[in-house]
């Protein structure tokens, strides 16, 4: 009995015992996602793409929609973000690889922003910062900090007059290894805008307890 309980919890263990499927998962912890678009943000080809999302679907980690010709893949629940989440920190906590990785990493693209996350949603309400969301619109809409305008790299040159001058601009990604926000922040710098890059992404905000708005509404 011991031995058939712990073959089926070796499921999942099997699952993410691959970095493709890890990143995919990380990607719908952002939002739902078809397959096509699964491929094209992480590099992989669509069958690739599709065979690792049939491990992972069998492994009951995502589930996945028919609408017409496309499929819809999306995580199968808070406890699978719960678990992307923790199994990512204990790889930054237990891995000294990974985190003299993440110290290059963080050095190349000029560090983040280290803020009281509550201190920063009370500037957000108060005005006296602004939040920019620079994932892609179906990520903003699938989550985002509150108060925070959604502002896609792509746009971001298009989008510069729409920036206040005379307040500070915080932007934020995926999280702490994600390279857009760093991107604009760098952009903004060039251009006389005083901005920094937050460290947390959506799932990392919400990890904290913290109210995450949904739609096209900041």
């Amino acid at each position: 009995m011991k031995v058939a309980v712990y073959e089926q919890i070796a499921r999942i263990g099997h699952a993410a015992a691959s970095a493709p499927r890890l990143m995919l998962l990380e990607l719908l912890r952002q939002s739902p996602r078809t397959v096509e678009a699964l491929a094209r943000e992480s590099g992989l080809s669509v069958a690739n793409a599709s065979q690792h999302l049939k491990v992972l679907r069998q492994a009951r980690l995502v589930h996945a929609e028919k609408d017409g010709v496309f499929v819809t893949y999306r995580l199968a629940g808070e406890k699978v973000d719960e678990f992307c989440r923790v199994i990512r920190e204990i790889a930054e906590a237990r891995l000294l690889e990974l985190q003299q990785i993440a110290r290059t990493f963080d050095q190349e693209r000029g560090g983040h922003e280290v803020v009281d996350r509550r201190r920063l949603l009370g500037r957000i309400r108060r005005r006296e910062v602004t939040v920019i969301d620079v994932r892609p619109v179906e990520e903003y809409r699938a989550g985002h900090i509150p108060g925070a305008v959604s502002v896609p790299l792509a746009e971001l040159e298009a989008r510069l007059a729409s920036l206040p001058r005379a307040r500070d601009i915080v932007a934020y990604c995926r999280g702490p290894y994600c390279v857009m926000a760093p991107k604009a922040v760098k952009a903004l710098r060039a251009r006389g805008y005083k901005a920094a890059a937050l460290a947390d992404g959506v799932a990392e905000w919400r990890a904290h307890g913290l109210p995450v708005a949904s739609g096209d509404a900041a």
